[in-house]
């Protein structure tokens, strides 16, 4: 299957439905996006194989676990040639604290979000990375009092139904 894959209604139903909750059987997903079983699993193949499912996970409550810290941090890089994002990308994605990063536009490059056990946790990781030596100029630190609330759905109706 090729990366032009069209999607129509019904993958973005199931597309949909899988974020909601990716543990749902394929006899369930049938009956909700009303499709027999046999249809139902050759769409989710389809799916994965177009590389519109890249994978499942389970969603944890980290309180649950003890207390973490949650930093954004605003990096502005020296240099701005290819070379030097892509030696700051390589050097952040090995950061397994690191579990968000992304190239903005506006007064900085990146904007990553860190999960640490504790603030010093963190100061550790940040000082491994600037004496790693890999661009950084500047980095602002925000840390996360609370999060009132956090998504892990996408409104992909909204978002792409009329783009079928």
């Amino acid at each position: 299957m090729s990366a032009s894959y069209k999607l129509d209604r019904v993958d973005l139903k199931i597309l949909s439905e899988l974020q909601r909750n990716g543990r749902t059987t394929n006899v369930e997903l049938a009956e909700v996006v009303n499709l027999s079983p046999s249809p139902c699993l050759m769409r989710v193949k389809k799916l994965q194989k177009a590389g519109y499912i890249t994978g499942y996970s389970a969603q944890i409550d980290l309180a649950k676990l003890g207390d973490t810290l949650t930093v954004f941090t605003e990096f502005t890089l020296k240099n701005h040639r290819q070379i030097d994002f892509a030696r700051f990308q390589e050097a952040l994605e090995k950061v397994d604290s690191c579990v968000e990063c992304h190239l903005v536009s506006g007064g900085y490059d990146y904007l990553a979000k860190f999960i640490a056990a504790s603030i010093s946790d963190y100061q550790t990781i940040i000082e491994g990375l600037i004496d790693r030596e890999v661009g950084i100029d500047k980095y602002f630190s925000f840390v996360v009092m609370k999060t009132p609330f956090s998504k892990t759905q996408i409104p992909l109706t909204r978002l792409f139904e009329d783009k079928l």
